[in-house]
């Protein structure tokens, strides 16, 4: 009853518009050369960040946490439309291979980048959302994973910043790697299949491994885009697991600093295994689009909806954080990236001449 109270707020119509604005900017921008590396997400992100200059609209959109609702209810419908874009069947005819390296590929860079950021001296959240957006498709996978990283209130704004600083580490090394995928392309000497799946087994965002596999023709971009969403597949599982591991932790550590007043045994007792209920809808969107033979223009459509309500979420996470601190705290976690970042590359080129 809550939620749809604030629905009917002020706040939420003014936040609503813009950040529908920002996203739509983002949208039309990212079909443009050099904007498509950046992508829709980030630049959405980067046009709630610009709102902030007008202090009247920012205020206004925060209002009766207007901005909180979009970036928390709409990011959750967006990742259930994305599933739209994931055909099973074809993942399934692409064979075991691809999906066997999309579980090492996830794991392995969740924890690699984990253990990194851990040893750089970042913040066990922070290093969480670095590590899902690296391993898995980038700022979707941030805000997907983020829900499951329950903090106390007084930490919440924090928590904001973290998202905003791991999309930001994502979108500039996935650029970077695009862009040095592209350069040494002539020197790796593989075949299409062989470039596509190093592309999609390596690079970031979904548009970053287009933009890869493309380059290297048809057959190059079909591997790239397989091998990437083979990878955006485990998403879900990774949420649940990711979700019960920070849950354990957090309760063990409540455990050793807590033990003096009831109130705080009681609220570690009251603590729940956040489960990504929206997770299983993104599954039955895969689903229902995989075996209802929906026609292309549906497809395309219900995904361009699902980058609006993600991108409307991107923007509303933009207007509501202090991103200054950014460069403040984003080194550790920026080196994190860029050290598991190149470890996958390597991985992905001894993979993919070997198997594939």
């Amino acid at each position: 009853m809550k939620d749809f109270a604030v629905m009917k707020t002020r706040g939420f119509y003014i936040a609503a518009l813009v950040t529908l604005i920002c996203s739509i900017i983002g949208t039309v921008l990212s079909g443009f050369p050099g904007f498509n590396l950046v992508g829709a997400l980030v630049i959405s992100l980067l046009l709630g960040m610009a709102v902030q200059v007008s202090q009247p609209i920012t205020k206004a959109s925060k209002a009766d946490g207007g901005v909180g609702f979009i970036s928390n209810k709409f990011l959750r419908l967006g990742i259930i439309l994305l599933g739209f874009k994931l055909n099973l069947i074809d993942l399934a005819k692409s064979g075991v291979k691809n999906l066997i390296l999309a579980v090492f590929i996830v794991t392995g860079t969740i924890c690699l980048t984990y253990w990194f950021g851990r040893k750089f001296g970042v913040e066990r959240e922070l290093a969480i959302l670095t590590a899902s957006g690296t391993a898995i498709c980038g700022a979707a996978a941030i805000m997907g994973i983020s829900p499951q990283i329950n903090v106390p209130k007084d930490q919440e704004e924090r928590k904001k910043e973290n998202e905003v600083m791991a999309v930001a580490i994502i979108c500039i090394m996935g650029t970077v790697f695009t862009l040095l995928e592209i350069a040494i392309k002539p020197l790796l000497h593989m075949t299409p299949t062989q470039f596509g799946v190093m592309a999609g087994g390596s690079l970031h965002e979904i548009a970053h491994a287009v933009a890869t596999g493309s380059s290297a023709g048809p057959v190059s971009l079909d591997a790239a885009l397989i091998t990437k969403l083979s990878r955006v597949l485990m998403l879900a599982p990774a949420a649940l697991f990711v979700g019960i591991w920070y849950h354990n932790i957090t309760a063990k550590g409540m455990k050793v600093s807590n033990t003096e007043t009831n109130a705080d045994d009681q609220e570690m007792k009251s603590a729940k295994l956040p489960i990504p209920w929206f997770m299983a809808g993104f599954l039955l969107a895969s689903c229902i689009g995989t075996f209802f033979h929906f026609t292309p223009a549906l497809l395309a459509l219900l995904v361009k909806l699902a980058y609006i309500f993600l991108g409307m979420a991107m923007a509303a996470l933009g207007i509501s954080v202090n991103f200054k601190v950014i460069f403040k705290r984003g080194k550790g976690a920026f080196l994190a990236c860029l050290s598991s970042s190149v470890v996958l590359l390597c991985f992905d080129i001894v993979v993919s001449k070997l198997f594939f």
